[in-house]
């Protein structure tokens, strides 16, 4: 007979925050549906409204691999929210700028995010929403692995999809 599991001692913090990042990012789909949107082309179109940033630089702040990240950079163009342009520097490299189009709909798409994030820290009181989102980011920053190269590091850390 197998040996019983120990007593938890701590909440399943995991399953909690991949169940509050699944919920969230429902809400955020269905809520940028309405303007022909998405958390992920959000994303990609919110970073690069910097300016010179590449896809592979996109990708890594979104979160996305290549693949995602160059099907999204095509959707982007067909749908005339963004352009590739050879880099300057490197001309294998593509850089994406974002359309007028494309600004527009990330200031419809901010409004959005805002109001869904709005509505899920309405289920906690003001001083909880403070405490609450300083604490995630505080769990999010220490929970960033070691970047390749770096000691104990095998690759990039994923940032938090933002938007």
């Amino acid at each position: 007979m197998d040996a019983p599991l120990p007593e938890r001692t701590v909440r399943d913090l995991t399953g909690m925050l991949v169940q509050a990042a699944h919920a969230m990012n429902t809400r955020l789909s269905l809520a940028l549906a309405e303007i022909d949107s998405s958390p992920r082309k959000h994303c990609v179109l919110l970073h690069a409204l910097a300016g010179g940033r590449t896809q592979s630089q996109l990708a890594a702040i979104a979160g996305l691999d290549k693949t995602t990240m160059v099907v999204t950079a095509d959707e982007l163009e067909r749908d005339g929210l963004a352009e590739r342009h050879p880099s300057a520097t490197d001309r294998r490299v593509k850089v994406i700028h974002v359309t007028p189009a494309g600004a527009a709909l990330v200031r419809r798409g901010e409004v959005i995010v805002d109001r869904v994030h709005g509505e899920a820290l309405g289920e906690l009181s003001a001083g909880e929403r403070q405490v609450f989102v300083d604490a995630l980011d505080r769990l999010q920053r220490s929970a960033e692995l070691p970047a390749a190269g770096e000691a104990g590091g095998a690759r990039k850390p994923r940032r938090a999809r933002q938007g």
